[in-house]
């Protein structure tokens, strides 16, 4: 839908650009890092989404002659804009794999390439990986929580502008069965629903008549919103002759809905009334400000609710509203580089490198990443980041490498997977995941370490920038 060129930055990064150029330290060789420092909504995981999508953008992406008139504007000199205009990405990008969980404070993608190419897509990686992965993961906590019922997306509407899209895509890779909107659902094969507004019952005299004329239209998956009157004594009986209505039409009512008051009540009185006219099929869907603590708590309840519904709590990823994921330099012009910080948790990790997930010799997850250089294939002992007097022997243990080449001078080196086959491998990976870092409530922190080689290395960059 959306078509992105290389303007799709920020001012900081063509000036940086500028000044490289100028100085002929442009074609000086680059690693950046992109990681993020907290999982979101005081969680014990985050979903990674964005990467194909990011991918297939980096692989086209380049400066239109719009771009470059535009930049004209701006005062950026001409041999500048010249270089500009033929500019388009030929690095590396290693990463985890899209759908994956991952966690704070290590690599989840790291770009290999001239100082300018990698300089100049740091905005486009930031936007689309830490928006898609906070989404992502919302989601995902509401299907941990929502077990096999139904999930669809409806927040299009409440979404910031074209974030909707998004949103949605995301949304489906962290669980959710569907949404609402209808672009999303055309670009990225994501099944659509959608129900009624409350407008088009009030827009007819009767509501009796409103659910026949929307039921005649729609014989298949046909939900109607029974609260915009009163739910008990005229939407849900109304909903009832119009089900019998079907069936003697050989069709079935798909569905009733609930989008205010108590829904756990509503719920559980409208499947009475349902279930003693033979309606055990209807289903029950309700919406109204749901999140993962409110379905948690309709579960608890017992509600009887087959579908949920979820808008704004979703796709502005409330409470949090964004991931505070970061791209940090880490190797240029054949030296490692380094951020020092009065802040521990800020300082940086020198040099290209390769994170392993340690796992027990059955493949089990022990909850441990490790980051290495990316030159060890093995790694013995595993550092706190920041405690020096805590270590971890992993020697015996299994350890998966995450960080795959996915693309290589421009192209992209993986197939590219259906939005379907993503969310079924973030399902597999999730399950591997143990559940105490699942809870909603202080969950347990994940560990992530570093290796002994690459502990020296920044012990002694930071021991070479003290003043």
């Amino acid at each position: 839908m959306f078509k992105i060129s290389a303007t799709y930055t920020d001012l900081y990064q063509l000036r940086m650009a500028q000044a490289y150029f100028k100085n002929n330290k442009h074609e000086q060789t680059a690693v950046f890092d992109y990681y993020f420092r907290k999982n979101p909504f005081e969680g014990g995981y985050t979903i990674f989404a964005g990467l194909e999508d990011l991918l297939q953008k980096l692989k086209n992406l380049q400066f239109s002659k719009e771009d470059i008139s535009f930049l004209k504007t701006q005062n950026f000199p001409d041999d500048f804009l010249d270089y500009l205009e033929k500019f388009r990405f030929h690095g590396k990008i290693f990463s985890v794999m899209e759908g994956d969980v991952i966690f704070p404070n290590r690599p989840t993608l790291r770009v290999e390439g001239t100082l300018i190419e990698a300089q100049l897509i740091e905005t486009i990686v930031l936007n689309l990986l830490n928006f898609q992965s906070l989404i992502a993961t919302k989601a995902r906590r509401m299907r941990f929580i929502a077990g096999n019922r139904s999930l669809l997306d409806f927040g299009l509407r409440r979404a910031q502008g074209p974030g909707g899209y998004y949103a949605s895509r995301a949304a489906f890779i962290g669980g959710f069965d569907g949404t609402s909107n209808v672009i999303a659902g055309e670009d990225f094969n994501i099944p659509i629903s959608g129900t009624m507004a409350h407008s088009f019952v009030q827009s007819y005299d009767n509501e009796l008549e409103s659910f026949r004329d929307f039921a005649i239209q729609l014989p298949k998956k046909c939900v109607l919103l029974v609260d915009t009157y009163n739910t008990l004594k005229s939407g849900i009986p109304n909903a009832i002759i119009v089900a019998k209505e079907m069936e003697a039409r050989g069709e079935k009512l798909f569905a009733i809905r609930l989008d205010s008051g108590d829904l756990a009540y509503f719920a559980k009185e409208s499947r009475k009334l349902l279930d003693a006219a033979g309606l055990h099929y209807v289903k029950i869907a309700a919406s109204n400000q749901l999140d993962e603590y409110v379905i948690k708590s309709l579960q608890e309840q017992n509600a009887p609710i087959d579908i949920y519904g979820v808008g704004t709590n979703l796709v502005i990823g409330k409470p949090n509203g964004a991931l505070d994921g970061v791209y940090k330099l880490a190797f240029s012009n054949g030296k490692p580089r380094i951020k020092i910080s009065e802040n521990l948790e800020k300082i940086t990790l020198p040099h290209a490198k390769q994170v392993y997930r340690v796992t027990s010799e059955e493949g089990i997850w022990i909850g441990a990443d490790v980051i290495s250089l990316k030159t060890e294939n093995h790694v013995t002992t595993m550092h706190h980041p920041f405690d020096p007097f805590k270590q971890m022997d992993i020697d015996s243990l299994k350890q998966e490498p995450l960080l795959k080449e996915v693309m290589g001078e421009g192209e992209i080196k993986i197939k590219l997977r259906t939005l379907s086959e993503i969310a079924e491998y973030s399902r597999e990976r999730f399950a591997q995941l143990p559940l105490e870092y699942k809870r909603f409530y202080n969950p347990h922190q994940y560990k992530i370490g570093i290796s002994t080689a690459l502990k020296k290395e920044q012990e002694a960059l930071i021991k070479s920038r003290k003043i």
